[in-house]
Parts: structure tokens; sequence; C-alpha cells
């Protein structure tokens, strides 16, 4: 692994992380049957293309019907929902990124494009490549990016749009974002963060770990650890001490029984905080056991990724 240096880039080792984890997780993402999970991946040592059937797959049970053109999200994936046995990620190769972190990606290179941050400029990318078929390869949209576009295509201005969306997918882009956004102060960052995740996720409980997480990465970079960054900035989240009380579980049973590995936002935060803390010095053994506590693993992997790439540097394998 690599140790952060005065010199290194703090923001940019967070985005990578977080790509990192949401990569060697996306086999086994909505996995809630651990022992299925193991069964079929066995322990996750790098990364792996994902396999047909998902046999804990809900696919089935999701619906999405555009009202007109301006909705068309789906394209030739639509055949696949409401089938059993479909993995969300079918057609995605081994260490690919799942949906909403090709969107992360697709947010830094267009600022790296245009020379800056602009969230109108933003919302015009991500509604042309939501509707250009072509754009991914990846068969399952989350709810946000359906409400949105529902919302799009009854004439409502893209502003206009955020829905209450209350999972944690709604982080996978402050990571980026923060990189992004490197120079600004605090303030200023926290501003950004609150203002772009509000443009498709309306729900506070997102909006406020969205803020949390912005915090965390900057404590890192000004040079707290990992641990005293999160006692710090996200107490109202996870209690250290009790942490400390946990350490010695099984992973699967603090994610599992004391925090649920779901993807709603109040029990996944602070899921994705401890395993943070518990691995804050191992970046590979962090996201690893992220991976392997399924449930919602991709996007937890925004904070578990982020935070201990910021703090331990992301090692060349994973690139």
């Amino acid at each position: 692994m690599l140790e952060n240096s005065p010199n290194s880039d703090t923001f940019h080792n967070a985005y990578r992380g977080s790509l990192v984890a949401d990569a060697i997780s996306m086999p086994v993402h909505w996995y809630y049957d651990r022992e299925a999970l193991r069964a079929e991946y066995g322990e996750i040592t790098g990364y792996l293309a994902p396999k047909n059937p998902h046999t804990g797959s809900i696919l089935w049970r999701s619906e999405y019907t555009a009202l007109n053109e301006k909705g068309e999200i789906l394209h030739d994936q639509a055949v696949y929902w409401g089938q059993r046995g479909i993995h969300y990620h079918q057609f995605l190769k081994a260490g690919e990124n799942t949906l909403n972190f090709q969107l992360a990606r697709e947010l830094v290179n267009l600022c790296e494009k245009i020379g800056g941050y602009d969230p109108d400029a933003w919302l015009a990318h991500y509604i042309d490549f939501m509707l250009t078929p072509g754009k991914h390869r990846d068969t399952y949209l989350e709810e946000y990016h359906r409400g949105f576009f529902t919302r799009y295509a009854s004439g409502k201005a893209p502003r206009k749009c955020a829905i209450q969306d209350e999972h944690i997918g709604g982080l996978a882009q402050v990571p980026a974002l923060c990189f992004i956004l490197r120079d600004l102060d605090l303030p200023q960052l926290r501003a950004a963060v609150k203002e772009h995740v509000g443009l498709t996720h309306a729900h506070a409980n997102v909006q406020r770990a969205a803020d949390t997480l912005a915090r965390l990465l900057f404590r890192i970079r000004e040079g707290l650890t990992l641990r005293d960054a999160i006692r710090s900035e996200a107490g109202d989240w996870i209690s250290g001490n009790k942490a400390d009380t946990w350490i010695a579980q099984p992973d699967t049973h603090v994610i599992g029984q004391r925090f649920s590995p779901a993807c709603y936002i109040a029990e996944s935060m602070p899921a994705s905080l401890y395993l943070a803390w518990k691995y804050h010095d191992d970046f590979d053994a962090g996201i690893i056991a992220n991976a392997m506590v399924g449930g919602d693993n991709c996007h937890r992997g925004a904070v578990v990724g982020s935070l201990l790439g910021a703090a331990r540097g992301v090692s060349e394998k994973w690139l």
C-alpha cells in the first residue's frame, strides 16, 4: 500500500479509492445471502466478472415505463427488467464500474473539459448520457434515475427533477466532486456538495451524509487520521468507542445485526463508517471486507473506498 505524504493528492486518492471499491464489489452487489455470495464467488481478492444467474436478484420486482422519449433511459436493457435471476450488472467486465460511478467519471471528465464545475452543464451532460443508447452497458438503474427522468419527461426543468431518494447511491459522485473542487475552502466545498447532490437527491439525510463525507475527506487532507476525522466530523452517525468494542466481531454480524447491509442511508452510512474505522490502516482489507458483507456494497464503496484511499493511498495493483 501507498502511504499518504505531504505531497500526495488526498482527494485524488479518495476519488480513485471510491472507483476501486465499487469495481471490486460489482459482481457481488446486492447479495444479502452471504453464504450464497461465498459459494458463488469465494473469498474475493481481486476484480471478478458478474455471473448469471444472481441468486438474490430482485430485478424482477423493479418497474419503469418511460412517459415519452424524454424519459427513455432503459434502452436495450428494458427486456431484462421483470425477469428472475438477472444480475444487475450482467454485461460489465471484471474491474468495470457500475453506472453511478461511471457517472462520477463522466463528471470529472466533463469538468476537466470545460475548465470547472457547472451544475447546469452537468445536468445537461447527465441527461444526454442517460438518453443516448450505448453510453453504458449496465442493466440496473437506481430509483433516483427513474424518478428524475419521470419528472423530466413530464416537462419539469432539470433543476426541479430531484426526488426524495434516501439511498447511499446518492454519495457516489461526492469523492469525484471533492477531487474536482480540491482548491476550495471547506465552506465553499460543503456548499457545492450540497448543491450537486441536491440536483438528484432531495432527501435531507442523503445531503447530510454527503456533507459528512466531504468534511471527513477535507479533515484527512488537513492531516487528521481517519479515526480522528470520524470522531471529529461523524459522531452523529457512529461512536468510535462503540466501534472499538465491535471490532472483534465478524463483519457479517456488525453489518447484518447491528447495521443493515441495505441501501437506506440511515443504516448504510454508519455501516460504511464502521468499516472505515475498523480497517483504517489497510485499504485492501477494507474494500474487500466491504464487498464480502454484501448488500449495497458498491454504493457503500463511495464512503469506504474514498476514506481509506484518502487516508492510506491506493496501491497500483488496483489501477
